[in-house]
């Protein structure tokens, strides 16, 4: 039997199962939110004791990290994630999540085989590209510099040190 492609979405169309659009934002956008308001609320409560901005904007994102593995460790990440959609794709909580499932499948392996290894599986190709493209950015950049020194112009060139 063969099946037309307009006949193929046709049938798709009608046996897909309808996904509830407006529940799904509702969802990530709480979930999301709720996210970044915790993040805030350690923002908040190490600026109140002492630290500078900086620490204590990286106090918020290392929170985020330690209860996005946290939550996969204990197999909740993945419940939490089912019905928030991407409201827990927070790029640090799902880049955080994304490292430590892996490592958490691969645990029986043992510590270097296993959890060392599988940790990179996703993270590799992300850390190596931007390595990559810290590295061609910076040749550019010497490239530019050099070219405006040559020519005597070089206070075109912004210096973002």
């Amino acid at each position: 039997m063969k099946v037309t492609n307009r006949e193929y979405q046709s049938l798709t169309k009608r046996h897909a199962p309808k996904s509830p659009l407006l529940k799904d934002c509702v969802w990530a956008f709480t979930v999301g939110g709720t996210l970044c308001a915790l993040a805030q609320i350690v923002i908040d409560f190490a600026a109140r004791y002492g630290y500078d901005d900086k620490t204590a904007r990286l106090c918020g994102s290392l929170s985020l990290i330690a209860l996005s593995v946290l939550l996969t460790a204990l197999n909740v990440y993945d419940n939490v994630a089912k019905h928030a959609g991407a409201g827990t794709l927070v790029p640090i909580t799902g880049f955080a999540n994304a490292m430590a499932s892996p490592a958490q499948e691969f645990k029986t392996e043992g510590f270097i085989l296993g959890l060392g290894a599988k940790m990179f599986t996703i993270a590799g190709p992300v850390i190596v590209y931007g390595t990559v493209a810290s590295v061609v950015y910076g040749v550019v950049y010497w490239i530019i510099q050099m070219i405006s020194i040559l020519i005597g112009t070089e206070q075109s060139v912004p210096n973002n040190r």
